[in-house]
């Protein structure tokens, strides 16, 4: 798919553009005012590799992109996105979709990469889904740079950051301890050993602390006292503080995560301060529901997953919902697709023909990184699943030639657009729409404008226009003396379609003939 020539924005053009990555990307430039920084801007994405990537890893990294590329066109500064996988936390729980439960049971604890593959393929569990996470990101054409948190504590890259947090250990601790219970207070540490005797990752608390040799005392789970460095990778930070230091290590500029963690970005944010770092950028964006309005959860499993939503529509619909209102709750289910579907190439074709200044609150510069495709298809989502549902096929031969008849001077390109749409709309409809179909018989009043209809249409016959059948519809449900039309296009539904909603009337008539769709009214008559 070919893609428009560029515009030539200019300075002026990103400081008057009202996009919220571009909002984003301004906070981050105050802040950059303040830090007085030098060298690449650090955008940041994290990863819990105790699970396979979804959904909210991908809205994640696509939305920290969005804001990354307004922030290049403000600036024209070098940036770079690291995507963080916390692969040295233990591993809590088994997930339930995955080989070898019982081998997975006796390595609950450990650093997950020290827990076996279940699938047999990498050195580690957190290998195996480290990969995926990688493959994920590159399936979609993100740019990042990957970094493990494991590699990151054992290489020593954390060190001089773990020393830190050790001499700022008590003021780090009257930071987080009042946000907990007392039980719970008795035992916290930010600093978590490795044991030496099991391997696994321990909850204990630090019975001494040397913060110039760099050491600390813990009760290994064998009951021995054991010192250890705090560097190298003997120990890893507790979540809040692990967050926290890497901000710090890092030098992490902006980072973005789920109103779930909003007081976990706050906590975090007091101790890189009293590390005294600076922390993040960043907002908290709302999560997804499913059908009934309750929060997405993976080990749940309702909503939707990325390889299904990929199943029925393309990768830039999904950019295009994760780029609307992220700061809004928003249903994540099958019934959004068809018409984010069609936004999407709504968005593309205003892009064409907008002003600079336009252009760049236009969602498809975002999902696109500046270079929106040009080619955009004849027919819209929701007309080809109602071609498929009068035709009874999703044959792809047979749809295409429904949209040659519909537009003759459709290029090359812009079939070749709808190709990819017409294999999205037979999956859709195959799933979604033909097992609701319920056909209903016509009252007196439907009986009458229908046969009305299919005679005006035969009489029309081919090749008028989309208003000259549209209007034939209106007058058969005017001459029935619809007080209000939309009962009459209502029933029309019902009856020839077996639906409550169908398509403009007008344009499928054209596109699927006059004579095939009296022949589609005649056949729900006799039905």
């Amino acid at each position: 798919m070919s893609s428009a020539q560029p515009k030539n924005f200019t300075a002026s053009d990103a400081e008057a553009a009202k996009a919220w990555p571009f909002q984003e990307a301004k906070r981050l430039i105050k802040r950059l005012e303040k830090t007085k920084k030098d060298g690449p801007v650090v955008f940041e994405t994290g990863y819990g590799p105790s699970g396979l990537p979804h959904i909210g890893t991908f809205q994640e990294v696509a939305r920290t992109t969005m804001v990354r590329r307004a922030f290049e066109l403000l600036t024209g500064r070098e940036t770079k996105l690291i995507s963080f996988s916390d692969d040295m936390d233990g591993f809590r729980k088994v997930p339930p979709n995955v080989p070898n439960q019982e081998v997975l049971e006796q390595h609950l604890q450990m650093p997950l990469t020290k827990v076996p593959d279940p699938f047999g393929e990498y050195e580690s569990f957190a290998h195996h889904n480290n990969a995926r996470l990688r493959a994920f990101l590159d399936q979609f054409g993100f740019e990042y740079e990957f970094r493990s948190s494991t590699e990151e504590y054992e290489s020593g890259r954390f060190d001089a950051m773990l020393m830190r947090m050790l001499e700022k250990y008590d003021d780090v601790m009257n930071i987080i301890l009042p946000t907990m219970g007392e039980e719970r207070q008795q035992s916290y540490s930010p600093f978590l050993p490795i044991s030496p005797s099991t391997g696994r990752v321990l909850y204990v608390p630090m019975l001494e602390r040397d913060a110039k040799a760099g050491t600390v005392v813990f009760e290994d789970e064998n009951g021995e006292r054991v010192k250890t460095s705090v560097t190298g990778g003997a120990v890893k930070l507790q979540w809040k503080a692990d967050w926290a230091g890497r901000w710090f290590a890092l030098d992490v500029d902006y980072e973005m995560a789920g109103e779930d963690l909003t007081e976990s970005t706050k906590l975090s944010s007091k101790i890189v301060r009293a590390l005294g770092g600076v922390p993040p950028e960043g907002f908290n964006y709302q999560l997804f529901l499913d059908e009934h309005g309750k929060k997405i959860s993976k080990s749940k499993g309702n909503g939707i997953t990325i390889d299904e939503w990929l199943t029925y529509a393309s990768p830039e619909s999904l950019s295009l919902y994760v780029f609307q209102a992220p700061k809004k709750a928003k249903k994540l289910y099958f019934d959004i697709i068809p018409k984010t579907a069609d936004e999407y190439w709504t968005w593309v074709q205003k892009y064409r023909d907008q002003d600079n200044d336009k252009a760049l609150d236009n969602p498809v510069w975002h999902v696109h990184q500046g270079k929106p495709p040009v080619d955009v298809p004849p027919v819209s989502f929701a007309l080809l699943l109602n071609l498929v549902s009068a035709s009874g096929s999703a044959d792809a031969d047979l749809l295409r030639g429904f949209v040659k008849k519909y537009h003759p001077d459709a290029t090359p390109a812009e079939l070749s657009a709808t190709d990819e749409m017409i294999g999205y709309a037979g999956r859709y409809f195959d799933d979604f729409i033909k097992p609701q179909k319920k056909f209903r018989a016509p009252d007196e009043r439907e009986r009458a404008a229908l046969e009305m209809l299919s005679a005006r249409l035969k009489e029309l016959g081919e090749g008028k226009e989309e208003n000259d059948y549209q209007t034939a519809v209106f007058d058969a449900g005017k001459a029935q003396e619809y007080e209000n039309i939309r009962e009459w296009f209502k029933g029309l539904y019902e009856v020839v379609f077996g639906q409550s909603d169908g398509p403009r009337m007008g344009a499928f008539t054209k596109i699927f003939g006059a004579s095939e769709t009296a022949k589609l009214i005649d056949a729900a008559l006799a039905r």
